[in-house]
């Protein structure tokens, strides 16, 4: 799951013109949160979405709190964030950095000229 985590990112940065070999270690980390947010959320999903539970105090007193997955999701939604601001993988912090239009993807199955090939249909 990480593996193909870590291709779509990758993928995506390069698409996007913002991918060097030194973000690695910043990619890999973006890719560990982003695994556990799936997972967190599939277990979120189990529970019936239940964000609060309650809880009994050593007073004996009981109080509804977030419940842990809940907790933990909010804490890496924020840290998601801010590596998707490090990595430019946002429209804010891609604007700021790159140039506002997005290029266009190609097809799957089109394999990119050689510049020979470029060269040669031009002067045909």
């Amino acid at each position: 799951m990480r593996s193909q985590l870590k291709k779509e990112v990758v993928d995506n940065m390069k698409h996007l013109g913002v991918y060097r070999d030194d973000f690695e270690h910043t990619i890999d980390i973006y890719v560990g949160m982003l695994a556990q947010y799936q997972a967190f959320e599939k277990q979120f999903e189990e529970s019936g979405f239940k964000i609060t539970d309650s809880y009994t105090n050593k007073a004996g007193a009981t109080n509804e709190r977030k419940t842990p997955i809940y907790t933990a999701m909010e804490a890496l939604r924020k840290d998601l964030a801010t590596y998707s601001n490090l990595l430019c993988l946002n429209p804010k912090t891609y604007e700021r950095v790159k140039r506002p239009e997005v290029p266009v993807r190609k097809e799957e199955n089109e394999k990119p000229k050689s510049k020979l090939i470029q060269a040669l249909s031009e002067t045909s």
